[in-house]
């Protein structure tokens, strides 16, 4: 059979540098860091004091606080960007088959703030069995897409994808792979993340996942740089439209650009470190490649997964050299978490927006923070260090790669009709 061609109709996100799509792009541009001290919770005694949270945002602004109530803190940042997307991309609801409009989400983690919360109601109690009937539904990692499917009278594929930070990638990828086998028209992907929270925070720090950098938290992401001493914990969501070409085009759709490429591989090597010489990374990118049927020469920007660790940043730099040969040398590189954090879960729905608009607007978004060059990493490539650069973007792969030795790539072309 033919495969249908999938493209971007639709875009929402709310992350630690804007609570809209333009925010979140300009702030992008600008290199605005978003961590800053954690708000959440008292944090005084934990190794890491700060994280890159959101702000400004009020759920009860986007919903009612009954319904607020009843959806832990991923699934209403879920809701959120969702309800953005789909008003971005106009699709009438009257005018489609709802049972081929589908949901799959991504999530690495799901409800831990609702987890936390009864868990420590039952704790602090007799050992009577008190909790909210609402606790499972608000945890389990599948509610998100469940309760934007019921938002939207989405009746066709729903569920939520789960591989650690590389889980809104693996989502995208498998709604792209439904459309393309003409099971859907439209899907809703992307991901979300609220793991801002005590056993957040604890947790990676027990890992020594995170930096401590806790005197100067906005220039603590510092991927690719010498002193970089782990990743700042982020939240938030991230919301694309994939839609069928032909589907797009009947109703007259704004079309941001075409997805052609994807990989998905294993490290098989250990639970959080990657392969120290990027063999899962060279495989997924090399995948992608040839899904797209294009030449390593034609990719112009890579948004990297980049996360501010000694040992990740070295593997993505040696895979990229490995498949790129001379041409790593003439693409942009850069690390959106540098800004935004690392949004876990989230962290390939929001960077694939960042690569579709550098699509759009011919700009590659920076790595911020960079002050001294690591000997141990090629600084003849082009990481797009503390400034934004203007560059035609034909072609831009996006890179996530996720505990348990996890690896996507998904492959963004700009969209000539």
């Amino acid at each position: 059979m033919e495969l249908k061609r999938v493209v971007i109709t639709g875009l929402g996100a709310l992350t630690p540098i804007g609570n809209t799509i333009d925010e979140y792009w300009e702030s992008l541009k600008a290199g605005v860091s978003g961590a800053a001290k954690i708000t959440k919770f008292d944090c005084e005694k934990f190794k890491t004091q700060f994280a890159c949270e959101l702000k400004d945002f009020n759920v009860e602004d986007y919903m009612h606080r009954r319904e607020a109530r009843r959806l832990d803190p991923f699934s209403q940042y879920a809701m959120v960007s969702t309800a953005e997307a789909m008003a971005d991309s106009g699709l009438d609801l009257e005018k489609i088959d709802l049972e081929r409009a589908g949901v799959i989400w991504g999530s690495g983690i799901g409800g831990l703030t609702t987890f936390q919360e009864e868990a420590n109601t039952f704790a602090l109690g007799d050992g009577t069995p008190r909790f909210n009937p609402f606790f499972i539904p608000k945890m389990i990692v599948d509610i998100a897409a469940g309760h934007i499917s019921m938002k939207f009278g989405f009746r066709g594929p729903n569920y939520v994808t789960v591989s650690a930070c590389a889980s809104s990638n693996n989502a995208m990828i498998d709604a792209f792979n439904l459309i393309r086998l003409d099971k859907a028209d439209v899907i809703i992907s992307g991901g979300s993340e609220a793991c801002v929270n005590e056993p957040g925070i604890g947790g990676f720090n027990a890992l020594k996942a995170l930096s401590t950098r806790n005197d100067d938290p906005k220039t603590a992401s510092r991927p690719f740089d010498l002193d970089r001493e782990g990743f700042v914990l982020g939240e938030g969501s991230g919301a694309l439209i994939l839609e069928e070409l032909e589907h797009a085009k009947a109703r007259g759709a704004k079309i941001y650009a075409e997805i052609v490429g994807s990989g998905l591989s294993a490290d098989a090597h250990h639970i959080t470190a990657p392969h120290p010489e990027g063999l899962g990374a060279i495989s997924v990118m090399k995948q992608a490649l040839k899904e797209a049927n294009i030449k390593p020469e034609d990719v112009d920007y890579i948004n990297v997964h980049g996360t501010s660790t000694p040992l990740g940043d070295i593997a993505e730099t040696k895979a990229i050299k490995e498949i790129f040969g001379e041409h790593a040398y003439d693409l942009n590189i850069s690390s959106t978490k540098s800004m935004t954090g690392h949004l876990l879960g989230a962290a390939g729905a929001i960077e694939a927006i960042a690569c579709i608009k550098a699509i759009e607007n011919n700009v590659i978004p920076p790595t911020i923070n960079h002050f001294t060059d690591d000997p141990d990493i090629d600084n003849k490539l082009n990481f797009t260090f503390n400034t934004a650069q203007e560059r035609t973007v034909n072609y831009a792969l996006s890179n996530t790669f996720g505990f348990g030795g996890h690896n996507t790539s998904v492959i963004f072309k700009s969209y000539e009709g």
